[in-house]
């Protein structure tokens, strides 16, 4: 096969085309460029995000070093964690999650839901999002008492079976 002068000249054309053609969809290192930015403000994110925990744990060091003496009640929660929770979810109205509230607020035993006051109890079922009067209506104070001293409801089995 033998090309000649004129077959030369056009494959030259073409060749020089393609390149225009391909120099102008590349978009001159537009995407080199894109890169770049990119990289650079990845770098400037690692960079803040340095900063911000090095202030922040300067603040915990420093909240820590001027911390105020544990206030009130903390003593009940952390007490009641020691010596153990009772399960008050025992307590027909109280769910898993309010029990976890519960001992968020501090009452982990039976015998601290029973001697609830009148504003102890509005408090609570503030903080747990219930209407008001809950706690009375489904006599909270009544099932803890009946629990602390081992009066324990019914379960299932021994009501299936009549057994009390």
């Amino acid at each position: 096969m033998s090309f000649t002068m004129n077959d030369l000249a056009l494959l030259a054309i073409a060749l020089v085309i393609g390149l225009i053609f391909g120099l102008m969809i590349s978009g001159r290192g537009k995407f080199k460029r894109l890169w770049q930015e990119e990289k650079i403000a990845h770098r400037t994110a690692i960079k803040d995000r340095d900063t911000r925990l090095e202030a922040a744990n300067k603040r915990i060091v420093e909240l820590e070093r001027h911390s105020a003496p544990i206030g009130a009640g903390t003593a009940t929660a952390v007490g009641g964690a020691v010596r153990g929770r009772d399960d008050l979810s025992r307590i027909s109205g109280i769910s898993q999650r309010e029990e976890v509230a519960l001992n968020e607020a501090g009452y982990h035993r039976y015998g601290q839901i029973a001697a609830l006051n009148a504003e102890q109890e509005a408090t609570l079922e503030a903080r747990l999002g219930l209407t008001p009067g809950t706690i009375t209506r489904n006599d909270w104070r009544g099932q803890a008492l009946a629990l602390e001293r081992g009066e324990a409801k019914p379960g299932l089995l021994s009501r299936l079976t009549g057994a009390h």
